[in-house]
């Protein structure tokens, strides 16, 4: 009997156990939901909140749905970079390119004849942004052949139903009427090098090009580092996303690249400032890319330095990004998120994981 009585015991110990991973609707009482249910949140990439006074942004600026030849809609793109920790998302549709255009119109009983309208995208943006604090920036992408000619995203377009010019530097042009800024996508994708093409050398010796990719998907080009520098243009990390970045990225335990913008205001005049006066850095994969100086600067505001002794200090991460640091003729050291090391030895050294230049890393002098 006392056998009986203990399994009884255990099964609605059992039972009860198992309840626990359950909990009654709140309208209707007889449907159950699982307890380990997540209502969608927004994974926080820590960065130093401000440089040199100005806030920092985290920026898509190279995104497609499928009003172009992405795999989503305009509105799951902008949840998805508010789940991302983004705080600026550019939609910049192929004006070439749009394989579902058709089968869309099919669907819908539309004329394939009219033509569409290629602000669509951006205005449905738009409005489901205002649910998700995101700030939207208009855009579209010139996309003519990558190997011979090359791809183009105008940033802060008025009306991208009136770029198309069959010669691609004219639509260019036409995008910078508009007010434009004008940057040069993945410059490197299916090439054998970084030369210039035709197109691409006319649209930088006239002044059109404003910012240059220097990490596209899982691209990266360190040679940009130094053209942007040598001709004054933005230094750019975008994800170019057609598919879910859960899928391409977060399933791989990788942040998306992002470009780090360092604005007064997230507004359309704050970013073009910012973007305008080069305040940018390149954000991928847990490298750093940009102007020296700012740089130092980014690395600075990311720490905080306790001094010990004569030579001997602590360094503690307060960001999402790892940094890797050598002093001269010593072993590299790693500094993981949010956690502190000793370091014994001068307060100069190399930021491994940051780049000035395309073999160049910024060397940090600690003041104590």
């Amino acid at each position: 009997m006392k056998r009986i009585s203990f399994i009884c015991a255990m099964l609605v110990f059992a039972a009860t156990a198992s309840a626990q991973h359950y909990y009654v609707d709140s309208e209707n009482p007889e449907m159950l939901r699982h307890a380990d249910f997540r209502d969608p949140a927004r994974k926080e990439v820590i960065l130093p909140c401000q440089v040199n006074g100005y806030n920092v942004y985290k920026a898509d600026l190279h995104a497609h749905t499928v009003y172009s030849d992405g795999s989503v809609t305009p509105q799951f793109r902008v949840e998805e970079a508010w789940r991302d920790g983004l705080d600026i998302l550019a939609i910049t549709e192929h004006i070439e390119y749009r394989p579902f255009e058709g089968t869309m119109k099919e669907y819908l009983g539309g004329s394939k004849d009219k033509d569409p309208d290629l602000n669509a995208s951006v205005n449905i943006a738009l409005k489901e942004a205002e649910k998700w604090d995101i700030f939207i920036i208009p855009g579209t992408e010139i996309t003519r052949n990558g190997t011979t000619v090359g791809h183009f995203n105008a940033l802060f377009t008025k009306d991208n139903n009136k770029i198309y010019d069959e010669d691609p530097v004219q639509a260019i042009r036409n995008a910078k009427s508009q007010g434009a800024l004008v940057q040069h996508n993945h410059p490197g994708w299916i090439r054998t090098s970084l030369d210039y093409t035709e197109t691409e050398k006319t649209a930088y010796d006239e002044g059109l090009i404003d910012g240059v990719e220097v990490m596209n998907f899982y691209e990266f080009y360190p040679g940009i580092i130094d053209r942007v520098r040598e001709r004054g243009l933005f230094i750019a990390a975008n994800t170019d996303v057609h598919a879910g970045t859960a899928e391409d990225f977060n399933s791989h335990e990788y942040m998306r690249p992002m470009t780090l913008v360092l604005a007064t205001e997230r507004t359309e005049q704050g970013i073009r400032e910012a973007l305008g006066s080069c305040r940018t850095l390149a954000f991928g994969f847990n490298t750093i890319c940009g102007d020296e100086q700012l740089l130092k600067d980014f690395f600075a505001a990311s720490m905080r330095v306790k001094k010990l002794s004569k030579d001997s200090y602590m360094l503690t991460n307060l960001t999402s990004v790892p940094y890797i640091i050598r002093i001269e003729g010593r072993n590299q050291m790693y500094i993981s998120p949010f956690t502190t090391i000793k370091v014994n030895g001068p307060g100069k050294f190399a930021v491994l994981n940051m780049f000035c230049g395309k073999d160049t890393n910024p060397v940090v002098e600690l003041s104590f």
